[in-house]
């Protein structure tokens, strides 16, 4: 019991101390319903700061993966990234539900805070300034540190959290991200010239 406090207090820490620079997040991609929050449901500190955080680094991703699948150079990895926007798509709606279950509120917590993983109203815009094989590499490194960090993220509530569903649904994704880290870096070495 004294590893699980353990590694919650950790996971708690990375999430807290990572909320870096306040900055304008862009609007959500996957429109959500208001909900009031249940009293029946209940959730850990670490679950919460999970699926907390689960879901707008993956509400994020998706509006680069919009901008990979219209503009990259490289037709593989405009074909990759519509793949993964809508896998990313359904999970947001699994998150989402967990969070519902867990009753807690549908507003961001971070809000504003570049985090760890997070791609950023800066990154957006690098991104839509971007052109050309510079525009593969700023969109290849943004999402590979997206896939890493919720990775070790979820990992971290495979063993820490303190509902079975969180654990379960974080095992999935945790699994989730090993395959898609595995299929780019394949896309990557495989088409080295086109994918830096």
């Amino acid at each position: 019991m004294t590893a699980r406090r353990t590694a919650a207090l950790l996971l708690l820490l990375a999430v807290l101390t990572s909320c870096g620079q306040e900055g304008e997040r862009a609007a959500r991609s996957v429109p959500a319903p208001s909900r009031t929050p249940t009293a029946a449901a209940s959730a850990d500190a670490t679950d919460s700061a999970w699926v907390q955080l689960m879901i707008p680094m993956n509400e994020q991703a998706m509006f680069l993966l919009d901008l990979a699948a219209e503009r990259s150079t490289v037709p593989r990895l405009r074909s990759w990234a519509a793949r993964l926007r809508g896998a990313q798509t359904t999970e947001l709606l699994s998150l989402r539900e967990l969070r519902d279950r867990m009753g807690l509120p549908d507003t961001d917590v971070h809000e504003g805070h570049d985090m760890p993983g997070m791609v950023t109203a800066d990154d957006l815009e690098s991104a839509r300034e971007a052109e050309g094989a510079a525009f593969d590499r700023l969109v290849v490194a943004l999402i590979r540190d997206h896939l890493r960090r919720s990775e070790q993220v979820s990992r971290s509530e495979t063993t820490a959290g303190g509902r079975a569903d969180a654990r379960a649904r974080a095992r999935k994704l945790v699994t989730a991200r090993g395959e898609q880290l595995a299929a780019l870096t394949a896309l990557c070495a495989g088409r080295a010239a086109d994918v830096p």
